[in-house]
């Protein structure tokens, strides 16, 4: 079978587990990688092992690329993704898909009008035991649903010498907690529930009003220390941590709190559903684990095994009961079903994996949740 061949655009914290994943999958090649300089994309290259080292525009002319992943900061994904779709290639990009609605819509319209696939990395989506909620929900296990409870906490930014790009809004747009991390919680949300936001409120809060930011480039979670004199003050504008209280189109409530300041928290999702027949909860810091309670029988505790799943989920399942998977798999479990679509040369009618379209309606959400802390008032998501 021919390969498929692969550029990667930027090698921060996502770009190399995006080369990780597609690594272990059959077919794929990842021929080029591209950073801000040609000395850093040749120094990364050789480190990651990739073959060739270019400039943007440089692999843009490379007729032998198919598919182009963009890991880059968030300014940055509207141009490269737009560029990348005016040359034929398909795309997968970081989330967000864009700083604007009015960016995000070009992009799902240009991509519409080249019929080249799409993508947006809300891999959380593949672990298996939420494809697995998903199904229990749509086979009528959890009965109506009653209320969504979900939270999404890190500490990676708990200390006032906690620095990294997404803390400019120059790079990352006008939100940071919601933007970031948010958005993978509200797009699980209505992926699991198919229900859809209606209406937000909001309320942010900035612990660290300014943070010193170093003036020596150190990476995303590295945990690197630098001395009192390798610092400079700067003021802080976007969240550190936000409530918001939801709507759906069901009639009834829900709310989520995300935090990047919560001590011991290093990337804890949780959500709880709760329904008229039962209620689920799943934390991604034990993702092979699902509690189902009940009210009249004893409540269940379901652990992962491809056996006991629905075919659907089961389908994301790589290893037999009791052998656990984790986050670098659920990137390998999305691009296997966005390359069978790259494969075949088009973007599926329905596709199972998320897409520009998705990109843009979280984009929706989190701007409505901005514009809802700013006014203190609820908001209509349209």
């Amino acid at each position: 079978m021919k390969k498929i061949k692969a550029a990667i655009v930027g090698t921060g914290f996502i770009g190399p587990a995006h080369l990780e994943a597609l690594r272990r999958l059959p077919n794929i090649e990842v021929k080029a990688l591209c950073e801000a300089s040609i000395e850093l994309a040749r120094e990364k290259a050789e480190q990651l092992g990739i073959p060739q080292a270019y400039t943007f525009d440089e692999m843009l002319q490379d007729q032998e690329i198919d598919v182009v992943h963009i890991c880059t900061p968030n300014f940055l994904h509207f141009p490269q993704s737009k560029a990348v779709l005016e040359a034929g290639k398909h795309v997968v990009c970081e989330k967000p898909l864009a700083t604007t609605i009015d960016e995000a819509a070009e992009l799902v319209a240009l991509a519409k009008e080249k019929g080249l696939v799409n993508a947006v990395h809300f891999n959380l989506r593949y672990y298996p035991m939420v494809r697995q909620m998903k199904t229990m929900r749509e086979n009528g296990e959890l009965g109506d649903i009653y209320s969504i409870m979900g939270s999404y906490l890190q500490d990676w930014l708990f200390l006032q010498t906690d620095y990294n790009w997404r803390l400019e809004p120059d790079k990352s747009g006008d939100s940071r907690a919601i933007a970031d991390i948010g958005s993978h919680l509200l797009d699980l949300t209505e992926y699991v529930t198919g229900l859809k936001i209606t209406e937000v409120m909001a309320d942010f809060s900035t612990v660290h009003q300014t943070r010193l930011k170093p003036l020596k480039a150190i990476e995303t979670y590295s945990g690197k220390m630098l001395s009192q004199e390798d610092y400079e003050e700067v003021p802080i504008t976007t969240e550190d941590h936000a409530s918001v209280l939801l709507r759906f189109d069901n009639g009834n409530k829900g709310s989520v709190t995300v935090s990047q300041v919560n001590a011991g928290r290093k990337n804890r999702l949780n959500i709880e559903i709760a329904g008229s027949k039962a209620n689920f909860e799943w934390c991604s810091e034990k993702p092979n684990e699902l509690w189902i309670g009940k009210r009249e029988t004893a409540n269940h505790h379901l652990m992962k095994d491809p056996s006991l799943f629905t075919k659907e989920a089961a389908g994301l399942i790589s290893f037999p009961g009791g052998h656990n998977e984790g986050f670098p798999d659920t990137s390998k479990q999305m691009f296997k079903e966005v390359y069978a679509a790259i494969r075949s040369g088009k973007q599926p009618d329905n596709p199972s994996f998320p897409t520009f379209a998705d990109g843009h309606r979280e984009l929706l959400i989190c701007e409505k949740i901005i514009e809802s802390h700013r006014k203190q008032a609820w908001i209509k998501v349209d």
